[in-house]
């Protein structure tokens, strides 16, 4: 990916030079150092605040109860891993962190319960664990915490007026990702 952006950006100094435009491009490049500073920053205490929230659901217990509400659900979806209770855990704190729109939170949540289910896989990913990969990647989110932060940030005077799409998208996304992954487990285990 790296070269994409360093293609991107030697193309535009190229052409910038060509056209005798290299002030333009200067002053294009330095208006989006500081456009992104701002972004980075109107994000970041909305970040905080529910990564904060997230650890203390952890510390409280409440990431326990939250197994427990789950705990049903995960049965059906991840049978192998819902017998381990700290797999368990990680698993709900991670779709908890999702819900609430939190991807960078559910991250190393996900990554945890993925490295704990695939102790037993030797290298190739079982079906389990697929299906945790797209629980988490096409996460159902009930508050969109990330992306309603983005927009207050770049001005958007009613940040989560997007609630009803988000929530029909995200569940379609997680509905349509598991009946692939379960699909595509019956294919590989013919």
């Amino acid at each position: 990916m790296a070269w994409v952006w360093a293609v991107l950006v030697g193309a535009s100094v190229l052409f910038g030079a060509v056209n005798g435009r290299m002030g333009e491009v200067s002053r294009a490049a330095m208006e989006g150092a500081g456009a992104a500073v701002e972004l980075a920053v109107g994000m970041a205490g909305a970040i905080c605040l529910w990564s904060g929230v997230m650890e203390l659901m952890g510390r409280c217990g409440l990431a326990d109860r939250l197994a427990g509400l789950f705990r049903p659900l995960l049965r059906r979806l991840l049978p192998r891993a819902s017998r381990d209770g700290e797999t368990l855990s990680a698993v709900s704190a991670n779709l908890s962190a999702n819900l609430l729109g939190l991807g960078n939170a559910a991250t190393p949540l996900g990554i945890r319960a993925a490295r704990r289910m695939a102790r037993g896989c030797d290298g190739t990913a079982s079906d389990e664990l697929c299906r945790l990969v797209v629980l988490n990647t096409a996460s159902i989110q009930l508050l969109p915490t990330t992306v309603a932060s983005l927009r207050a940030a770049c001005g958007s005077a009613a940040p989560f007026d997007i609630l009803p799409a988000v929530w029909v998208t995200s569940l379609l996304s997680v509905t349509a990702g598991l009946l692939a992954a379960r699909l595509l487990g019956r294919v590989r285990g013919r």
